[in-house]
């Protein structure tokens, strides 16, 4: 429990980051675009937002597009605020995609990557530290065989460990981070993946729920339940106090109440996609995180036959006022200044409302009520008068006997 003090301080920067969400609905920045460079992926994994596959045979935007794109915005923003983010599927499938980022840094640009880790060979690190990848996301979900069965794909988990203590090793990559999708199927392994981790020398694990998104909407059964979050962020914060990480974080996914912002993580949430956050799909599609459902009517446009910047700064509409994540009880809530309908990739656009609210784990008032309106209904008493024998202790020591 935090005391009043510092409860108050949290709630008056919480408001003043609702004021900069506020400015940025006027006057967007662009500083993280997504870029999706394909929908091909070696894995199948159980929660893949996407849906991917190594079957997907969708249509791949051109390196000469994504060029002519990347050129575009350089030229109206400056490219080293603009940060790319590398994703797919599995970027490392693409066979043009060095050609793409080494023409992405010599115009100034800084790039990361999220990659499962299985295509990384002393070859592939070599091609990685040429294009002067800054940042790495690999994911692991869990010991070798959850890792496995959670990602389908056999005898992976030895070769994402070389790859990852290969570019523990680089003097070009600032930073090696584990993500890890916590689910049913992993949580009670966290304590042992969290030694694995240090052993390996891992500084930075991003620990991330398990959202209700794409292929996990399939697999319902492995979502957490308010218990696990409970056990989940607790595990952070006592990992957290034992400093052998540099940084061990919950990511951006929610809004996790004053009792918990800017302790399960090192700043307070606010969904930034459309404001701050923008994709280029596989396919070109200009869009927002590439979490959010892929609605058509919220592709904002392609790079084909757009002008990004321009679709940047003029359309983007659905994403850029109070009320775009919001509902009736979402806009009674105490917390709507602070959570503003929580996050947009967990939106339910066809029943209007969040699929995710961890309101029951921070505010006890609000559990008190929900437990209250769940108890079950009084049944009615008749009326008439009926006889009834009084039940004495001694009727009740002979009904155990």
């Amino acid at each position: 429990m935090i005391d009043k003090v510092t409860r108050k301080k949290r709630e008056y920067e919480m408001m003043l980051i609702n004021q900069v969400r506020h400015n940025l609905y006027e006057k967007p920045v662009l500083n993280n675009l997504f870029l999706e460079v394909t929908s091909r992926c070696n894995a199948r994994c159980e929660h893949c937002g996407s849906r991917c596959d190594g079957n997907m045979q969708g249509e791949e935007v051109s390196a000469e597009d994504l060029k002519k794109t990347l050129k575009e915005i350089a030229e109206h923003y400056d490219p080293y605020y603009v940060y790319l983010n590398v994703t797919g599927g599995e970027p490392l499938m693409r066979k043009d995609l060095f050609d793409i980022l080494n023409y992405a840094v010599s115009l100034g640009y800084r790039w990361g990557m999220t990659t499962n880790g299985m295509l990384i060979n002393e070859n592939m690190f070599k091609k990685i530290e040429e294009a002067k990848m800054s940042t790495v996301s690999v994911s692991i979900d869990g010991l070798k065989e959850t890792h496995e069965k959670f990602r389908r794909v056999p005898n992976s988990f030895d070769k994402i460990i070389d790859g990852i203590k290969m570019m523990l090793k680089s003097d070009v990559i600032q930073i090696v981070q584990v993500t890890t999708v916590v689910n049913k199927r992993n949580i009670h392994e966290l304590e042992e993946l969290y030694q694995l981790l240090v052993d390996l020398g891992i500084k930075y694990w991003r620990v991330v729920n398990c959202d209700p998104i794409g292929r996990a909407n399939d697999n319902s059964e492995i979502l957490l339940d308010m218990e696990d979050y409970k056990t989940l962020f607790d595990f952070i914060l006592a990992k957290q106090k034992e400093g052998k990480m540099t940084d061990i974080t919950y990511g951006c996914s929610h809004f996790v109440g004053a009792e918990l912002e800017t302790e399960v993580r090192h700043h307070y949430f606010y969904c930034l996609t459309g404001l701050t956050i923008a994709s280029i799909l596989s396919n070109g599609d200009i869009f927002v995180c590439p979490n959010v459902p892929r609605r058509p009517e919220l592709i904002q446009g392609n790079i084909k036959t757009d002008s990004f910047v321009e679709v940047w700064e003029n359309k983007f509409k659905e994403f850029r006022h109070e009320k775009r994540t919001a509902c009736e009880s979402c806009l009674k809530c105490p917390h709507w200044d602070y959570c503003g309908g929580d996050a947009f990739h967990t939106w339910n656009f066809d029943e209007n409302k969040p699929n995710v609210c961890l309101r029951p784990l921070f505010d006890e008032e609000y559990e008190e009520k929900v437990a209250e309106v769940s108890k079950p209904a009084k049944k009615k008493t008749s009326t008439k008068k009926t006889t009834t024998k009084k039940t004495t202790k001694k009727s009740i020591k002979k009904t155990v006997k």
